[in-house]
C-alpha cells in the first residue's frame, strides 16, 4: 500500500530539500570555480545573473595546472600522514577505550576525566610547547613529526570508550570463565562487535590529520614535507591570488574527505547514536 503524502508531509519534505540545497550550493559553487577560467570567477557575481551559477565556458586548465606543480606530492603526503595516523591511532586508541570502559583499575576515573580535558583543548594552544618538543627529538620536517600528535586522539578515545560500554557484560562474563585473558576478550569480542565505532573513530582522526594546518606549517615547512592544506594557502601570496588555483585545490581536498564520509556514512550514525545512549 502506498502512503499517502499529506500537505504537511510534503511541505516538510520542501523545507528539507531546500535546506539541503542550501548546503550544496558551496560545493557547487567551489566546483564551477575550479572548471571556470580565471577571469569569470568573480565577473558575473555582480549583478546576480544566470551566468552566476551557470557557467558559460568550462576549462579544466585550473587542475591541469594545479598537478603539473607541487600539489600533487602535498596530496601523497596527505594521504600517507592521514592513513598512517588512521591505522596507529587505532591500534593506541582502541586498547585505550577499552581499559577506561571495561577494566577496573585505580585512577580509571581521573585518567577519563584527563583524556576528556585534552580534547577540549584547542590545538592550537598546545602547537608551540609540542613543536619544541618534537624539534628536541629531531622530528622536524618528517612523516614522524607529522604523525604522531594525531594517534593519540582523545575524541576516539571517548567514542569507542563509550561504544564498549555498551556491549552486554554477560559476553566478557562468559569469555572469562572459558578461560580468555584480557587480550583476547578485546580482540575476539570486542572488536568484531565494534565495527561502527572503529569506523567513526577512524574517520575522527582521518579528517583530524587532513585539515591539519598549523602544527603541519610549523613541523613540516620544507617543500618535500608539505601537506595539501599548507601547499593550498600559498597559492595566495602578498602581491598574487591564484583563484583558479585554490577554487582546484580545495575543490580536491573537499572531495577526498567526503567520498569517504558519504560511502562510511551509515557506520558514522549508528556509532554516533548508540554513543549518545550510553550513561
Amino acid at each position: 500500500m502506498r502512503e499517502t503524502i499529506t500537505p504537511r508531509r510534503a511541505l516538510q519534505m520542501v523545507v528539507i530539500a531546500a535546506i539541503a540545497l542550501t548546503f550544496l550550493l558551496p560545493l557547487y559553487w567551489l566546483t564551477i570555480s575550479a572548471l571556470r577560467p580565471e577571469e569569470d570567477i568573480f565577473r558575473y557575481l555582480n549583478p546576480f545573473g544566470p551566468w552566476t551559477l551557470l557557467p558559460n565556458r568550462l576549462t579544466f586548465e585550473n587542475i591541469t595546472e594545479l598537478w603539473s606543480g607541487s600539489f600533487s606530492r602535498a596530496i601523497a603526503n596527505s594521504l600517507v600522514v592521514a592513513l598512517v595516523t588512521v591505522i596507529a591511532g587505532l591500534m593506541v586508541c582502541a586498547p585505550a577505550a577499552f581499559a577506561l570502559a571495561v577494566i577496573d583499575f585505580p585512577g580509571r576515573s581521573a585518567i577519563f576525566t584527563a583524556m576528556i580535558v585534552s580534547f577540549l583543548i584547542p590545538f592550537d594552544a598546545i602547537a608551540v610547547p609540542l613543536y619544541s618538543i618534537m624539534r628536541g627529538f629531531n622530528l622536524q620536517n618528517s612523516y614522524a613529526g607529522l604523525i604522531l600528535p594525531g594517534i593519540g586522539n582523545g575524541l576516539a578515545i571517548f567514542l569507542l570508550r563509550q561504544f564498549f560500554q555498551g556491549i552486554p557484560k554477560d559476553l566478557r562474563e562468559a569469555a572469562m570463565v572459558d578461560g580468555m585473558g584480557w587480550f583476547q576478550i578485546f580482540w575476539n569480542i570486542y572488536l568484531p562487535l565494534s565495527k561502527p565505532a572503529l569506523i567513526s573513530a577512524a574517520l575522527i582522526m582521518f579528517i583530524f590529520q587532513w585539515q591539519a594546518y598549523l602544527w603541519p606549517l610549523l613541523i613540516a615547512p620544507s617543500n618535500d614535507m608539505k601537506v595539501a592544506a599548507v601547499a593550498l594557502a600559498q597559492f595566495s601570496s602578498a602581491y598574487n591570488v591564484s583563484f583558479g588555483l585554490i577554487f582546484a585545490g580545495a575543490m580536491f581536498l573537499s572531495l577526498i574527505p567526503m567520498l569517504i564520509f558519504v560511502f562510511f556514512q551509515q557506520y558514522f550514525t549508528n556509532s554516533v547514536a548508540a554513543t549518545g545512549s550510553k550513561e
